[in-house]
């Protein structure tokens, strides 16, 4: 820290911006960080006038680095939700969106060294204790964002970065199935309490009077229809192991529909309380993996694909998903293809 400022990464990852640090520039006591990231972000406030967030969820989030616990990974990387219109900071999630940031962050910060071409970086998700894998574009040995891999939701293109998952099943619920039902019924709808990496509460839109194709906008203006689904989440939780979710952002609850763009399901997801712009990559797997379930609502909805590639359809277009399976049939792995770009290197000042 000098004079009151505080090395900080400010960069996009997947659909999603956020401050990255170095844990090592932060407070150690997480009451004391949460509170400095409050001032940073500038929450609690619906415009985040006084900090960097961007006054939406997506904008508004933290990833700390550190070099890694552990001996198969190469950095620790702590996700952090910054609430926009409360005084609130999470842990009780990750992100996949701002992981796709993380590789290329730990390298222009030296916890990784590059190799020339490409560099392969093992993350350590301390949110779930999982090791995901990304592998970043480093001709030189030096990061590069240029590239042609558009993705929805970011305009242009830059460098692909793809990104890997294994044994992300029950991240956080203990189980992929944590009430052991594909479909639990609550408060007369049903849904399908998942969690393949993110913490998903799958539901059919018309059981909400919807198609499922409305817009962003059209689903945060219709206050009774979000204190209906808000009401579920809140008896989800406990359901899903996961205890009082009354000031957390899980579980996700996503509206599935039938598919009307080519993809194998469309989606609609809140987090919790404002829609999702697109689609988290892990609740985007998650979803995913619901398709497969048969019997559950986005079973009844979903064109499976032949090859285990799944175009999710969310509000600004698609994400690509892909499930690697067994012979049988069983999901072995996960993975999606993200960009990232840095937006600024410096000092964010209090």
């Amino acid at each position: 820290m000098s004079d009151g400022g505080i090395p900080c990464l400010w960069m996009r990852g997947g659909t999603s911006k956020g401050a990255y640090f170095l844990a090592k520039d932060l407070p150690a006591d997480p009451g004391e960080r949460n509170a400095l990231l409050l001032s940073i972000i500038g929450s609690p406030d619906p415009r985040q006038i006084d900090g960097i967030g961007g006054a939406d969820p997506l904008t508004s989030k933290v990833a700390i680095l550190s070099p890694s616990s552990r001996d198969d990974a190469d950095v620790d990387y702590l996700f952090l939700q910054v609430f926009v219109d409360q005084p609130l900071v999470s842990d009780a999630q990750g992100c996949g969106n701002i992981l796709a940031a993380v590789g290329p962050a730990a390298i222009e910060r030296g916890l990784v060294t590059a190799e020339d071409g490409e560099t392969e970086v093992r993350i350590h998700m301390v949110n779930t204790g999982e090791i995901a894998i990304a592998r970043i574009q480093t001709p030189g040995g030096k990061v590069s964002y240029m590239g042609d891999t558009e993705i929805a939701g970011v305009p242009g293109t830059h460098a692909a970065v793809p990104l890997l998952f294994a044994n992300v099943a029950g991240s956080m619920c203990g189980a992929l199935l944590p009430t052991g039902n594909t479909v639990d019924v609550i408060d007369g709808v049903e849904a399908t309490l998942i969690d393949n990496g993110m913490p998903c509460v799958v539901m059919r839109a018309s059981d909400f009077g919807l198609t499922g194709v409305e817009n962003r906008e059209a689903i945060e203006a219709n206050a009774s229809l979000k204190a209906r689904i808000d009401a579920i989440r809140l008896k989800a939780g406990p359901m899903m192991n996961l205890g009082d979710v009354a000031t957390v952002s899980v579980p996700k609850m996503t509206l599935v529909s039938a598919p009307t763009a080519g993809g194998a399901i469309s989606t609609r997801s809140l987090i919790p309380h404002r829609v999702h712009a697109s689609i988290g990559v892990l609740a985007a797997i998650t979803v995913a993996t619901a398709t497969r379930l048969a019997g559950s609502p986005a079973a009844s909805l979903a064109i499976p694909p032949a090859d285990g590639r799944y175009v999710i359809e969310h509000p600004t277009g698609i994400m690509e998903v892909f499930l690697d399976l067994d012979g049988a049939g069983n999901i072995k792995g996960a993975g999606t293809v993200r960009t990232s770009r840095k937006l600024f290197d410096g000092w964010v000042f209090l």
